[in-house]
């Protein structure tokens, strides 16, 4: 095994494209084995497409994804699929079964992936939902759980075949204070119990700063800057700060790309 900070997940020269539209021009990350590494950047700048890239549901133009050094896109599909079973997501949405309980969530993947039986699996489906809080949400319905419950519940399922990395597409959107410093500390304190490996993709600062080993910022298909939180928070480059302290004015345009007005109204 390799020691806690080598890269688990290498990305290489990464170009994608998707109806001429290029997402990734060039794109360079490592994910270091036992951290918490971001990846941020403004709306619509292909973050959770590059989780979809790592995860081999999408292919690239060119360029590699080697995770533990197995290259994602030459793998064979069974070795693929056993692959997937070492991640973990956690969807945006949270992306519950709406017909099942909580427990039955959970109880998913173990059922659908292990021959282990159903005492063992009640036991483990228990444990998940200790560690996020919500053991005694087990027979509630996904109607019946907050916003902030339900993306608890949903982490709880991406943790349930004890994974090696998890993958955080906008943990914190669409939540209250509350829940949002809930998430954000089981985020981090999942990471390093279980010594996992953690990839949150956000556009909240604070919050993702405040857990984070280690920040890339993208935007116009390339990496524009990178660093620990603490040198992100002060650098010198202007995307970094515009995007970093939410500046209305930068290098991110407040205007899209269109003819001059004047001509505009001329036709």
């Amino acid at each position: 095994m390799a020691s806690v900070g080598e890269p688990l997940v290498k990305i290489r020269d990464l170009h994608y494209s998707r109806d001429k539209n290029h997402i990734f021009k060039g794109v360079d990350v490592d994910i270091a084995r036992g951290g918490v590494t971001a990846v941020m950047g403004p709306s619509g700048t292909g973050k959770t497409t590059l989780l979809k890239l790592i995860g081999g549901q999408l292919y690239p133009d060119s360029g590699t994804i080697h995770i533990d050094g197995q290259d994602v896109h030459k793998m064979k599909t069974s070795d693929l699929y056993r692959l997937r079973m070492r991640m973990g997501m956690l969807f945006q949405s949270g992306a519950l079964l709406t017909d099942i309980s909580v427990f039955e969530n959970v109880a998913y993947p173990l059922r659908e992936h292990t021959p282990l039986p159903e005492s063992m699996i009640r036991k483990l489906v228990l444990l998940k939902l200790e560690a996020v809080g919500l053991r005694g949400a087990r027979d509630l319905m996904p109607s019946e759980l907050s916003g902030g419950m339900a993306r608890r519940v949903a982490l709880a399922r991406a943790i349930a075949l004890d994974p090696g990395m998890i993958m955080y597409d906008e943990p914190f959107t669409g939540q209250d204070p509350i829940s949002m410093g809930v998430l954000v500390k089981l985020i981090r304190s999942l990471n390093d119990a279980s010594r996992l490996t953690s990839i949150v993709v956000s556009h909240d600062v604070q919050e993702t700063a405040g857990i984070a080993d280690y920040i890339y910022l993208i935007s116009d298909g390339k990496v524009v800057d990178q660093g620990v939180p603490e040198k992100m928070m002060d650098s010198r480059s202007e995307w970094s700060r515009q995007f970093m302290k939410g500046l209305p004015d930068g290098p991110a345009a407040f205007h899209y790309r269109a003819p001059e007005l004047e001509q505009d109204l001329m036709g």
